[in-house]
């Protein structure tokens, strides 16, 4: 009766009463302008579709590469180790330009890069490029004029290490801080703004405009990088929100507060996007708030879904995909790993620090929040970007370019050690030479490549790209894994990488069409593995790595995994051969162990075929013996984000 018009009920009266009314068919569309039969509706609605299975079509059709975490000379840490290339150097470099490195060297990337922010510091921004420079406001200040002086009388090494301890201890002089309320800071914020704005070429190359918030109280990394959607009008109007008190804080709670305060101020829009969780010493993803030492709440979860809505996942600090203490099944899960400590290695790592640190576990977490609170606090997608501090987004293994000036290209760089705490020591061979983030954009600007960032439809690499594709759905079957363009089946039948499934339909279980094609000059593909987790009937957090799609006539074993590619590297040539692995693959997988009634999510994880490790290129062109326990060879791989699924309440 609901879906019945109005006239229709009343006619339907009239004839209950005697009175003799034309039939009404209830297959046509009755309404003030006329019957519709099917006849007529086919003459507007073709059964075939166009001959151009292009045409129309308005999703991504391709993903644009970048990096959203980049630092120039602007940050006080990357200027103190030797930093001399600016934002403007940053983007040239990124746009495919051939520039000089700090360190001299002649530099340039394969192909460029589609995207970049240059995410300097908010903290004492732009003191560096001001104390080279020999700014008034500096030498007038005794301290500010001997560490200049010491920098051109050649003692640069000693007054960086006399700045840095200072800056670090809270020692730093007063009146040569850079702070927001300052001419100088507010200076350097608009040079920042100013190299984004003439970077920035809508359809060819979009430089974004950001900084990166940087909590780091007691050695433990809680950083955020924050990109701004908007042009430089609008991030004119607010400076960067800072750590040192009493102008900024280093609580999460506070900067999502500034980002809130910044849209309401403008009508922008802004997000931020944590890292290197690896060495937050168990804070980075907390069921219990380390400020407050409670439990997190709804508000909590609600506010960080709404500003995070993706993770990095791997960069030049270590891979955060997941570890092996977390993950023992999994044999890919000993990968680029950082666990020693914290950031500066003041504090030991400790085992059930772990599963707060790691993407996957993460993932996990906020399943089992999202029953508790309602919400799902850790729901984000996945990047991977550099954190490069060279201004160089250089991460190809036979390209590499290190973390900080001080790490460019040179014979001794297998041999250093980069950082050196109470607790441990990391060495520069350990740096991993990594990431890029892939963003599935309609278009190559700022306003399409952060809606696709908001919706999460990205994807992190290890410094390949790859082209990777994962769609869910229901109803996927194997005709659409037979075809060149996955994704029209994809969208049509589906939601991709970062979406939602609801409630699944009497009978039917998820399903998941994967595809990936190689970069176009790197290496071969080894595999394509599906990553569930899930909440299990007792309220257990499971996880499982399927492999779905592979190469070559392999079959998995009694234990159900599957033999290992082979490996063509030549550690002493620093080469090696696409004879074995796929340069595409494609698939279509549905869930064995489906429960309509638990939360899980899924993501894709896409393994080369074993290469040379930036290590291996290095001993070759310096000619240099490696250590026995530094790796010589790496399988790159992407992570995409997951699709949810969420059955009804």
């Amino acid at each position: 009766m609901a879906r019945m018009s109005v006239l229709k009920v009343l006619l339907l009266g009239v004839t209950g009463l005697g009175l003799a009314l034309p039939a009404l068919a209830d297959d046509q569309g009755s309404s003030d302008v006329g019957t519709l039969d099917k006849a007529s509706a086919a003459t507007l609605f073709p059964a075939k579709r166009a001959y151009s299975p292009y045409a129309g079509r308005d999703f991504p059709t391709r993903p644009f590469f970048g990096d959203t975490h980049l630092h120039t000379s602007f940050s006080f840490d990357a200027g103190a180790f030797g930093a001399r290339l600016g934002p403007s150097d940053a983007y040239r470099f990124a746009k495919g330009e051939e520039v000089t490195a700090s360190s001299g060297q002649p530099a340039k990337l394969s192909r460029p890069l589609d995207f970049l922010v240059v995410a300097d510091h908010s903290d004492n921004m732009g003191f560096f490029p001001d104390l080279l420079a020999a700014k008034p406001g500096i030498m007038a200040d005794p301290t500010g004029r001997r560490w200049h002086d010491m920098i051109v009388g050649g003692q640069g090494a000693d007054a960086a290490i006399e700045m840095i301890v200072a800056f670090s201890q809270g020692k730093f002089p007063k009146p040569l801080l850079y702070t927001p309320e300052s001419g100088s800071y507010r200076s350097a914020w608009q040079e920042i703004i100013k190299a984004a704005e003439q970077a920035n070429d809508p359809g060819r190359f979009t430089a974004f405009i950001g900084y990166e918030w940087t909590s780091n109280t007691g050695g433990n990394n809680l950083h955020r990088n924050v990109i701004f959607r908007d042009n430089g009008e609008k991030a004119s109007r607010v400076v960067p929100y800072t750590v040192l008190p009493p102008f900024g804080s280093d609580n999460p709670r506070d900067l999502w507060k500034w980002m809130a305060a910044y849209e309401d101020k403008t009508g922008g829009r802004v997000l931020a996007i944590a890292h290197n969780g690896n060495l937050s010493n168990g804070r980075m993803f907390p069921i219990v708030e380390s400020f407050t030492g409670k439990p997190i709440d709804r508000e909590y979860a609600e506010t960080r879904a709404k500003w995070e809505r993706l993770y990095e996942a791997t960069q030049i600090k270590g891979d955060g995909e997941t570890h092996p203490y977390l993950s023992p099944n999994d044999e890919f899960a000993n990968f680029e790993r950082w666990d020693k400590g914290n950031l500066d290695l003041s504090e030991a790592k400790k085992p059930e620090m772990l599963q707060y640190e790691y993407a996957r576990s993460a993932l996990k977490l906020g399943l089992k929040l999202e029953g508790e609170l309602g919400v799902n606090p850790y729901k984000f997608g996945l990047v991977g970007s550099t954190d490069a501090h060279t201004g160089l987004a250089a991460v190809e293994e036979d390209n590499y370019f290190g973390k900080t000036s001080t790490m460019e290209p040179s014979a001794e760089r297998t041999s250093r050690v980069f950082i050196k705490g109470g607790k441990g020591t990391i060495h520069e061979w350990e740096t991993s030479a990594s990431g890029y983030a892939g963003v599935w954009a309609t278009e190559n600007t700022r306003e399409a490549l952060f809606d696709a960032m908001e919706r999460r439809e990205t994807y992190a690499t290890t410094g390949s790209r790859m082209l990777v594709r994962f769609f869910g759905g229901f109803d996927f079957d194997e005709a659409d894994a037979a075809t060149r363009s996955p994704a029209i089946a994809g969208y049509a039948k589906g939601v991709p990488m970062g979406g939602d499934l609801g409630a699944a339909p009497a009978g039917k279980v998820p399903t998941f069409l994967v595809a990936a094609l190689k970069d176009p000059i790197g290496a071969n593909l080894d595999r394509y593995q599906i990553v569930k987790g899930w909440v299990d009937a007792k309220g257990d957090l499971q996880e499982k790595v399927h492999d779905v799609a592979w190469s070559g006539g392999r079959k998995p074993g009694a234990d159900g995994k599957l033999p290992p590619v082979g490996d063509t590297v030549d550690v002493a040539d620093a080469n090696w051969t696409n004879t074995i692995g796929a340069p595409e693959l494609i698939a279509v997988w549905k869930d064995p162990d489906f429960d309509s009634g638990q939360r899980a999510f899924y993501y894709g994880r896409v393994l080369e075929i074993p290469t040379p490790r930036w290590t291996a290129y290095d001993a070759k062109y310096f000619g240099v013996k490696l250590a026995p326990e530094v790796p010589t060879s790496i399988q790159e791989r992407a992570y995409t984000s997951p699709i949810w699924y969420s059955p009804s309440n």
